[in-house]
């Protein structure tokens, strides 16, 4: 490309005025990104809102890290009227959405000329919704991403111009998390700068391929007896704060925090009976046994299984059953 037209081309990218939509830090990466690269001319986010377990007002992840970039924001919980007025007042080029926390009405999204577009956390068609990264993990899936579409006015029914992947393994949601939200960043600098120029492919999702992210439940994340160690080894896996994986061990609820589903060289563990020996803690299941690693009793701190198992009355009399 010759030197002036490529100096053109990188002045209108950065001359691009993006209106950026945001709540949670799985967005931060995403707003860092686009700020250093385009003319951020408003960030929205939802309200101030009490975050921890302190009945303190805190603010969003996003307005924190904006305010730090010395951007301005706006504070809305859903998008109204006044709210879409002051979107239409900053003339955005290009709306960029992560994880905003609410439904887009189709008003806002024709008030910028290049529209809207969105990171969403997986490999699209597959997983559309709100818990997309956690689905992927229970569901055993080998990989999953991220994709940046086009915010349509079904749930993330738009088409795709970019997407990346990553293997799942033994990856917690946790970590999933911090892995996609930096792995969105850039390829959403690169979908704006390719919607800009003209040159973005949009790839229409296959309505026989999709599946649902519906929002996790608790009642889900109880760890049951009856059912498999894998699919018990998965729900710990997918454990967030807002669905921790849980169980009661001798009449004591617990969030257990990290575990493994065994190998066959172990002992045979009777389902519901808990075995403990050589520092291990062993969850019999329906066809093997489920290792606990780390626990986080009610009442108290996170620690090793095999230091909460030294408070354990009744050796391997124990028995385990869904919280």
């Amino acid at each position: 490309m010759p030197a002036r037209a490529l100096a053109t081309w990188r002045s209108r990218r950065t001359s691009m005025r993006i209106v950026f939509m945001g709540t949670p830090e799985f967005a931060v990466p995403s707003l860092k990104a686009v700020a250093a690269a385009y003319d951020v001319a408003l960030v929205v986010t939802r309200p101030d809102a009490v975050r921890s377990r302190g009945k303190k007002l805190e603010p969003s992840p996003v307005k924190a890290c904006a305010l730090d970039l010395g951007l301005p924001v706006l504070e809305a919980k859903r998008m109204d009227a006044e709210a879409i007025d002051a979107v239409r007042a900053a003339a955005p080029d290009l709306i960029c959405v992560v994880a905003f926390g609410c439904i887009l009405p189709d008003e806002l999204l024709a008030v910028a000329s290049l529209g809207a577009i969105n990171v969403h956390g997986s490999l699209l068609p597959r997983w559309r919704g709100a818990a997309p990264i956690q689905r992927a993990i229970l569901a055993g899936d080998e990989k999953t991403g991220v994709s940046i579409m086009r915010v349509a006015h079904d749930l993330d029914a738009g088409a795709w111009c970019r997407q990346v992947s990553t293997p799942i393994g033994t990856k917690t949601a946790s970590q999933l998390f911090d892995e996609l939200a930096q792995a969105g960043a850039p390829e959403l600098v690169a979908a704006a700068a390719q919607i800009a120029d003209g040159t973005v492919t949009w790839h229409e999702q296959d309505p026989a391929q999709v599946t649902i992210a519906e929002k996790v439940k608790k009642d889900e994340m109880r760890l049951d007896p009856a059912d498999t160690c894998e699919a018990n080894a998965l729900r710990v896996q997918a454990s967030t704060d807002a669905a921790p994986a849980r169980c009661q061990v001798a009449d004591k609820g617990m969030r257990v925090v990290r575990a493994a589903a065994v190998d066959a060289n172990v002992p045979q563990v009777a389902a519901g009976a808990v075995a403990l020996g050589h520092g291990r803690v062993l969850l019999g299941c329906a066809n093997g046994a489920l290792e606990l690693l780390r626990v986080k009793p009610d009442g108290k701190r996170e620690m090793d299984a095999s230091a909460w198992t030294q408070g354990l009355h009744g050796g391997n009399g124990v028995t385990w059953e869904r919280a």
